[in-house]
């Protein structure tokens, strides 16, 4: 092979790599939220296979809005700090531990009541907005103020999922209130995502 030849094959091969390279604000913050996904389908596998009742994945919930806030506060400025990063890893840790104790206590829950079942539709809604917002994060559609923003969100709807079930059941008219907060969300999440800015 002469000179030529490896220079081609060096040039394509760093092109290559290039194009296929992730960002690192795109590492760093889809991590955080792919975090979320897992935990979120936890909690929703918990409560199908009665493992968690109603009222103890509210409480989750209620964990998981404090980590979302924690996310947003963090991203707000644009930036996500190694400290951030590794205080927001730390509050996961301790909510994932939560999670395994919740559902590993002897308590069970009534996977079929029409309590738990809305109670699992909301927290699946949660899991597939936070995977739409790991994709934007993933394909650049989203920056990392956006991202912040769009976690403030998700922390709104935790939040609200934590209240409804707090005492144990979620009533129709309760469930009600948590799907038109996600549908908010939702719209919030189309419209950052094609809206104009990307992450650079």
């Amino acid at each position: 092979m002469n000179l030529r030849q490896t220079m081609l094959l060096t040039a394509a091969a760093a092109a290559l790599s290039a194009a296929f390279a992730v960002p690192a604000f795109a590492q760093g913050t889809a991590s955080e939220t792919q975090r979320d996904i897992n935990q979120q389908q936890r909690i929703e596998n918990g409560l199908k296979g009665g493992q968690l009742t109603t009222g103890e994945a509210a409480k989750l919930e209620k964990g998981e809005a404090r980590i979302n806030r924690m996310q947003a506060h963090a991203e707000a400025d644009g930036k996500l700090s190694a400290q951030e990063k590794a205080k927001i890893q730390q509050a996961q840790n301790k909510e994932s531990a939560k999670i395994d104790q919740a559902k590993h206590n002897g308590i069970v829950g009534n996977p079929n009541s029409a309590s738990s079942q809305r109670m699992q539709a909301d927290v699946q809604r949660n899991v597939n907005q936070e995977k739409r917002i790991e994709q934007g994060v993933k394909s650049g559609e989203l920056t990392k103020r956006e991202v912040g923003s769009l976690e403030k969100g998700q922390a709104h709807v935790d939040a609200a999922e934590a209240h409804v079930g707090k005492d144990g059941h979620v009533s129709a008219k309760e469930q009600a209130r948590v799907q038109a907060r996600e549908n908010h969300q939702s719209k919030r999440i189309f419209k950052e995502k094609h809206n104009a800015k990307v992450a650079g």
